[in-house]
């Protein structure tokens, strides 16, 4: 059994299992899904970024976690905290993020889950802020970050990405913790 880090009324915020891989694949070769990302990924790439989360988790003892429902058990996605690798006028610093199966959108679990995450950053990781990122055409996105009281910092062109690229410009949000 993983760890759990986080509980919430509908949710369990978890480290990854073997299990998970499948259902993860699945959702990063969702187009809906990966709609505000520049591609779907392979099944080779999902499974390397879920390496990189577990090898996260070892360094910092938290990462994007494994979200799952409790009245089913089901995997649906994650939601948590990562260092961008990148570097940019605002790193290092410490990211929120969420991706969840299109099945659960519009219930308001990411923000649940993202507002529990903040809580866990400012109680037990004792954070004194935390950044998230997205496209500008994400306005899911907008209304999460937004609703969970991170406050809107400007744009940046994501330097992993062409400067010309259509997703390249993102918007940048803030919380004070």
């Amino acid at each position: 059994m993983s760890k759990i880090y986080i509980e919430t009324e509908r949710m369990i915020l978890r480290g990854w299992k073997d299990s998970d891989a499948e259902p993860f694949i699945k959702m990063n070769q969702d187009e809906e899904v990966m709609r505000h990302f520049p591609k779907t990924l392979s099944a080779e790439e999902t499974l390397s970024a879920i390496e990189t989360m577990t090898a996260h988790f070892e360094k910092w003892d938290y990462g994007f976690f494994a979200v799952e429902l409790k009245s089913t058990g089901k995997f649906i996605g994650f939601n948590g905290l990562y260092h961008p690798t990148f570097e940019t006028s605002f790193t290092p610093c410490v990211e929120i993020g969420w991706r969840l199966i299109s099945s659960v959108w519009r219930q308001g679990l990411a923000s649940e889950g993202a507002t529990a995450i903040i809580q866990y950053a400012k109680l037990v990781l004792k954070l004194k802020e935390i950044y998230s990122f997205t496209t500008l055409s994400n306005l899911p996105s907008y209304k999460v970050m937004e609703k969970i009281g991170m406050a809107h910092e400007g744009q940046f062109t994501h330097p992993s990405l062409d400067p010309s690229h259509p997703m390249a410009e993102h918007v940048l949000y803030k919380i004070q913790l």
